[in-house]
């Protein structure tokens, strides 16, 4: 043999041996992925019933210092939670010390600060668990019991993006009037034998309040994530424009995303797969009103979006709005680790696990039968989404591995 035609066979020789090892190694790199994305899967299977006990096993601090020491950048609270019956219980039974109006916004709360200081975030009940909101999909007033059951779904799609939430009864005469600021207790009246509030917010209304059953009221209540952790507000790059006849960019732009994909912080870091999850997360629970998120202050696109406000969901089970998944099939990118997540739930899968999640929240059952077979529908409109985006442009091009360490040190 020529010694031409050897340093050629050399040359096929190497290539082969290179291309075959990077692609054992790749290989083997993503079942080992895919590996911990199961054993995750399953370790949130095992924990998705929180025992609502208040002791604190060996630890001298209080449960609200516990959940602030959770937040990281990535994360509202880790995988592994042992203490998170007791802060959810405390959230659920602490003494209410003060009770003022909401924060801004549009809809409906009161803000309580409960013994020792933590901060609370209260949504009154406002429409039965069988009733439907007609019309837009974001119509109505904000649903507590969404919020309820946003949390733990955030719990099983392994996002840890969502702030603490958990239903709680509250005595209107005896608990919240006696430590309510005067802005507050201006807004409450009686109706019949029904002791109300109307607050202060943008939609609020004398004439639209809120109504206790006798005194005693249902509600969620949201942990106020710590202040060392200043929130930073954006437009949601799919918002909607909320005005009749004007559309969106991304409504009628079929390259809105290529446009997006060039602007910060969507061109680099986590954002735009975080706006993809978020994508998926609302539109199991129906929710079309997203137009703002929150990340932590001057992150430069690092931290998380954070699912904060998922109150305008869980309205209608028979509307499956499509438009809210339009940045999973305009952009055609999915994380694998939430890919694989949403196949694992598959076959009534998610609808049982949300079930057993909700079940020991003192205001359970969170939601009717309905919402939840919603959810398994909407589940697989997901995945016959991404097969799409993977049958007209691979899996390699829509699958992307976003893995990220996080540290609780």
């Amino acid at each position: 043999m020529k010694l031409k035609q050897r340093v050629v066979l050399l040359a096929i020789l190497l290539f082969i041996f290179i291309f075959t090892k990077v692609f054992l190694i790749d290989n083997l790199d993503t079942s080992a992925a895919n590996r911990e994305d199961q054993r995750a899967f399953h370790r949130v299977m095992a924990s998705l019933r929180v025992e609502l006990d208040p002791r604190l096993d060996h630890t001298l601090q209080s449960p609200w210092e516990i959940a602030a020491q959770w937040v990281v950048p990535r994360e509202v609270y880790p995988e592994e939670t042992p203490e998170l019956g007791a802060v959810m219980h405390a959230m659920a039974t602490k003494k209410i010390i003060k009770a003022d109006v909401g924060y801004k916004g549009t809809q409906l709360k009161a803000l309580l600060i409960l013994e020792g200081g933590q901060k609370v975030v209260f949504k009154p009940k406002r429409y039965a668990r069988d009733y439907v909101v007609e019309g837009e999909p974001y119509a109505g007033y904000d649903r507590h019991n969404a919020e309820v059951a946003a949390f733990h779904l955030d719990r099983i799609l392994g996002f840890r993006r969502a702030p603490l939430v958990i239903g709680r009864f509250v005595n209107l005469r005896t608990e919240i009037k006696p430590v309510a600021t005067e802005q507050l207790l201006s807004t409450f009246l009686m109706l019949g034998n029904s002791t109300c509030f109307y607050g202060k917010c943008y939609y609020c209304r004398e004439t639209e309040p809120a109504c206790a059953d006798g005194d005693t009221m249902e509600g969620s209540v949201t942990l106020w994530l710590p202040d060392v952790w200043p929130l930073q507000k954006h437009r949601h790059p799919w918002g909607r424009t909320y005005r009749e006849g004007k559309l969106a960019r991304w409504e009628y732009d079929e390259s809105y995303c290529d446009a997006v994909k060039k602007t910060s912080p969507y061109d680099s870091g986590p954002r735009l797969l975080d706006i993809i999850d978020t994508a998926v997360f609302d539109y199991l629970i129906g929710n079309a009103d997203r137009h703002h998120y929150e990340s932590f202050q001057d992150d430069e696109g690092a931290s998380m979006l954070i699912l904060l406000d998922n109150a305008k969901s869980f309205g209608n089970p028979s509307l499956d709005e499509r438009s809210i998944l339009a940045p999973l099939y305009q952009c055609c990118i999915i994380r694998v680790s939430t890919w694989n997540r949403l196949n694992y739930l598959k076959n009534g899968v998610l609808k049982s696990a949300l079930k057993t999640a909700m079940s020991h929240d003192p205001i359970s059952p969170v939601l009717s039968d309905p919402h939840l077979d919603a959810m398994d529908q909407r589940l697989l409109s997901i995945l016959a989404t991404v097969k799409q985006c993977t049958d007209q442009f691979g899996p390699d091009i829509v699958l992307v591995e976003d893995r990220m360490t996080l540290s609780h040190l």
